[in-house]
């Protein structure tokens, strides 16, 4: 039998980090590179990006490169730039701990924005790709607020409970095609 090691390689596989500069994602690129995909770390700080990276490539193989979520037109130039991509990898999210009424129009279009609508998109551009090639991996953080309700957190939960259905949903949708 092989080792628990070789039981989880990635090797020849390509993966995009999106929110890789920090935190989750960081670990999640350096993970990624440690079992043997090439990783490319995306982040809209382009300095946090090329750190992630070049700890990632201690590991095995990373690259940088900077991308906004929040521009539509960046994602689709990174899935036409960045082409082949076999492992999709999204954390970039954020938080205002405020109860509903005390949201603003701009905090909630700020968390929906970035938690949610990014995540449609990148889902968009990058899953088309991998459901041509009949194979790839989709993967979003969503959080506990996505099941478990807590005042100050509403917003922050629709998005995940969002991202939770999204990913059910591309899941339905593209696993027939080894996605």
């Amino acid at each position: 039998m092989a080792g628990y090691g070789k039981l989880f390689r990635l090797d020849g596989r390509r993966a995009l980090v999106v929110g890789a500069g920090s935190g989750i994602g960081r670990e999640s690129a350096r993970a990624l590179a440690a079992h043997g995909a090439e990783v490319i770390c995306a982040d809209r700080d382009a300095g946090s990006a090329a750190y992630t990276a070049e700890q990632a490539a201690a590991e095995g193989s990373a690259g940088a490169y900077p991308l906004d979520v929040l521009d539509p037109a960046a994602i689709t130039r990174a899935a036409g730039e960045l082409e082949r991509i076999d492992v999709l990898v999204f954390t970039a999210a954020t938080n205002i701990r405020k109860r509903l009424l005390d949201y603003t129009e701009e905090e909630f279009d700020r968390v929906v924005a970035l938690n949610l609508a990014a995540s449609f998109r990148l889902i968009r551009a990058f899953g088309a790709g991998m459901a041509e090639r009949g194979r790839g991996s989709i993967i979003g953080f969503a959080s506990i607020r996505a099941f478990t309700v807590e005042p100050g957190q509403g917003v922050y939960s629709a998005t995940k409970s969002g991202l939770v259905q999204l990913l059910r949903t591309a899941a339905a949708e593209l696993g027939p095609s080894g996605v």
